[in-house]
């Protein structure tokens, strides 16, 4: 079987704070000085008050998930034979809802509403993924 690369993020632009927070074992995420909204994905304005007020924040590192569904058949080549595995979305205590994995589980056992802490995988030197693992 041919070797596929993993699909990664690239740490950078208004997202770089983000990946770069992962790297140190940290959930950052932007909120809005003038309205108190988080910001979800990453960007240099609120998308609901249009101000550029924005600052970078700790949050903290567990939530519960949203919603979930079982990977059986994978839609990058990278994930062949990396299947089962649970996509999630996860609702941090902030309201903030990332796009995830569980893992460290049995996929058939994860439900909404689980409470799931972060699991920071290290990639390589730059590129750090946020996943979440059942309390």
């Amino acid at each position: 079987m041919p070797s596929f690369p993993r699909p990664l993020p690239e740490v950078a632009g208004d997202a770089a704070p983000y990946w770069q927070a992962l790297a140190a074992g940290r959930i950052e995420l932007p909120r809005c000085g003038a309205c108190g909204k988080w910001i979800f994905y990453p960007r240099s304005f609120c998308p609901s008050c249009l101000s550029r007020d924005v600052a970078w924040h700790a949050v903290a590192p567990r939530g519960r998930v949203y919603t979930c569904s079982v990977v059986r058949k994978p839609t990058n080549p990278w994930f062949f034979g990396r299947t089962p595995y649970v996509y999630a979305i996860v609702e941090l205590e902030n309201g903030v809802r990332l796009p995830t994995q569980i893992v460290a589980c049995d996929p058939e056992k994860v439900e909404i509403g689980d409470v799931v802490d972060a699991v920071f995988e290290r990639v390589d030197d730059t590129v750090t993924l946020l996943h979440f693992k059942p309390r």
